[in-house]
């Protein structure tokens, strides 16, 4: 069994559950043994997305931070992170109206409406980050809906923050930024855009070669129910097979003690929030 079906009229592709993978069958029997060369770095930038992100909801947008999502599925902290599997790509000539309501839907489904972002938790973007596209689609499609159905701003601007990974870089005043190409980033607080870096080599990895559990989801496919059935190619099964290790190593009691030894690294430690977290992890 997966995770798949339509959500006010935009198809969500099909994703197997990697918590109870016993649902998984022989599936994974047709893979070979995965390599999780990285894991180490891995763990240490899940540790920085939770604490950095704050006492909030993930939202791991597109495809490209799945395993950093993976990982923290199998820990206390998976009741608070979400998967938003959309692509903006091919959209650059803007989006027609019927484009607008159907991520709309789709984003209040989510639970990413105004209404919702006003209220609750606060709600946190994750996603790797090269040009800080993705973020400004996004961006630009809630702001102008909030105005749309006058919420006010004034408090969700307080609540609404981009968690960008980067490729890890020396730090010069001369170095990329990629929030300092837009504008509207100054429109939220100073935490409101934060970055976290990973190695090069982890981060093309993730952002470039690692086979994934599920196929893009550009325009083309947001009404798609095509995207609905499971695919079985040797590419997603790969993907499944990388996936279930890495909600295994962060059910393990190695991999939540590394996560617990860099989590207690993070200024966030002096938040009781994050030391209830440790405390159930550990």
């Amino acid at each position: 069994m997966g995770r798949t079906g339509i959500l006010d009229g935009v198809n969500r592709p099909y994703r197997w559950d990697l918590v109870r993978p016993d649902q998984l069958g022989t599936l994974l029997e047709r893979a070979e043994e995965p390599s999780l060369w990285f894991l180490d770095e891995l763990i240490e930038c899940a540790a920085k997305v939770i604490a950095r992100a704050g006492d909030a909801d993930l939202y791991f947008v597109g495809r490209s931070a799945d395993s950093v999502h993976d990982l923290l599925s199998g820990t206390p902290w998976r009741e608070r992170i979400h998967q938003l599997p959309l692509s903006f790509a091919g959209t650059r000539s803007g989006l027609a109206e019927s484009d607008v309501d159907t991520l709309r839907g789709y984003l209040a489904s989510a639970g990413l409406s105004p209404h919702d972002l006003a209220r609750g938790r606060p709600k946190v973007f994750v996603d790797l980050v090269y040009t800080g596209q993705t973020f400004t689609d996004l961006y630009g499609l809630l702001r102008q809906w909030i105005d749309d159905e006058r919420e006010a701003w004034s408090i969700i601007r307080g609540r609404l923050r981009f968690l960008g990974i980067t490729i890890r870089e020396d730090t010069t005043p001369s170095a990329f930024r990629w929030q300092q190409h837009f504008g509207w980033p100054a429109d939220l607080p100073a935490n409101g855009v934060r970055n976290i870096s990973l190695d090069e080599p982890v981060w093309l990895y993730f952002g470039n070669t690692q086979a994934k559990l599920t196929a893009s989801f550009p325009r083309p496919r947001w009404s798609d129910e095509n995207g609905r059935a499971p695919e079985h190619s040797e590419k997603r099964l790969r993907g499944l097979a990388e996936a279930v290790a890495i909600v295994e190593a962060g059910r393990s009691k190695a991999g939540r003690g590394l996560l617990v030894r860099h989590l207690r690294k993070e200024p966030a430690m002096a938040e009781s929030w994050l030391r209830t977290l440790i405390t159930r992890l550990r």
